[in-house]
């Protein structure tokens, strides 16, 4: 590539926890450093956003917003279109006669994708920009996100692919060294404690993150836990990962609306009492018992319920199967937890009450 070619956008692909945003950042850094460095190098802007969520209009408003000097007026949540703040976004970066670099994180989950990368990549073609240059650095765990953009924006968004594989073993035991070593005194943790870290996530998520919360987590129980052993051990990086998971539980479960909640309970106390796999009817009543202890509405039709189930059937909490009882008892389905009762119960009861 020679001065002043357009480099191609970017589209980053790998599970969570791979580093993606994190070597992202620092190349960007380091690129920014670079071309201070250099006085024939145009200066380059870096726009970041998580698009988590966001609509196209609140993610260009924010890059925007997040441009503009702090000496001028924002622009507001209502009163403009989206066309409007594109425009602007794009009158105001141009004017400056730099380079920019537009990184959105969780591309996969912005509302209005294909508008947004059509507008962007065909910024110059449309006489939006002159003098500035704009790439897009898009950041996604989701590997069939090219495939389903449009026809037309596969054609403009002519991106390179970068995909971030999942650690091994030996990667994560060596993360964790140079993690522990700056986190930890000398001789306050086991080695053995590291090589089990990085053995559970590797063959769980191969996530560097995963790793890195057991290493923390393991740290946290050995400082509470004051016993003869003055470290980290194996035994609790083991009741690290129990504490993590059943975090993680926590956070999936209270994440659902009112009514999910409240029928995965009622499943759980039939599945506490060996009475699973079970109909939609019989988890009805224990549902209706369970809002009635909490003081909810519940649902009052059969199909309503059932809609809950089916959604903790995608989630992964529940399995449904269909009960064949031939032609006397015709087919139903049945539904079973796929996880301890006696945990769920006890997290949906400490959400519950947060909510009070």
């Amino acid at each position: 590539m020679h001065p002043g070619d357009e480099p191609n956008d970017i589209i980053l692909y790998g599970k969570a926890g791979v580093g993606k945003t994190a070597v992202t950042r620092y190349i960007l850094n380091e690129l920014c450093k670079a071309t201070e460095e250099h006085d024939i190098a145009k200066p380059v802007h870096v726009h970041w956003h998580n698009c988590n969520r966001e609509s196209i209009f609140s993610t260009i408003r924010t890059l925007l917003n997040n441009y503009l000097p702090d000496n001028v007026e924002k622009v507001p949540e209502r009163g403009f279109s989206y066309s409007n703040i594109r425009d602007r976004f794009f009158d105001t970066i141009d004017a400056t006669d730099e380079n920019h670099i537009i990184v959105l994180d969780e591309i996969d989950h912005l509302d209005g994708v294909n508008e947004l990368l059509y507008d962007i990549t065909r910024a110059r073609s449309n006489e939006h920009l002159i003098d500035a240059h704009i790439v897009v650095i898009g950041i996604s765990n989701n590997y069939r996100f090219r495939s389903q953009l449009s026809p037309k924006v596969q054609s403009s968004f002519q991106e390179d692919e970068i995909r971030f594989s999942t650690y091994n073993a030996d990667e994560l035991r060596g993360i964790l060294e140079e993690r522990a070593k700056l986190a930890f005194y000398h001789d306050t943790y086991d080695d053995s404690a590291l090589a089990l870290a990085a053995a559970v996530a590797s063959k769980d998520t191969g996530s560097a993150r995963q790793a890195i919360d057991l290493l923390r987590k393991g740290g946290e129980i050995a400082e509470r836990e004051v016993t003869s052993t003055p470290y980290i051990t194996e035994s609790d990086i083991k009741k690290a990962r129990e504490e993590v998971k059943r975090g993680r539980l926590s956070d999936k479960i209270s994440d659902q609306p009112a009514h999910t909640r409240l029928a995965l309970e009622a499943i759980a106390h039939l599945d506490l009492h060996n009475k699973t796999p079970v109909k939609s009817k019989v988890i009805k009543k224990s549902y209706e018992e369970t809002a009635e202890k909490y003081g909810e509405e519940p649902l009052t039709t059969l199909e309503g319920l059932r809609n809950h189930l089916s959604d903790l059937v995608m989630l992964g909490f529940l399995t449904q199967e269909e009960d064949n009882q031939g032609r006397a008892g015709g087919r139903s389905n049945v539904y079973s937890l796929n996880m301890d009762s006696s945990v769920v119960i006890e997290l949906c009861e400490e959400i519950q009450a947060q909510m009070i």
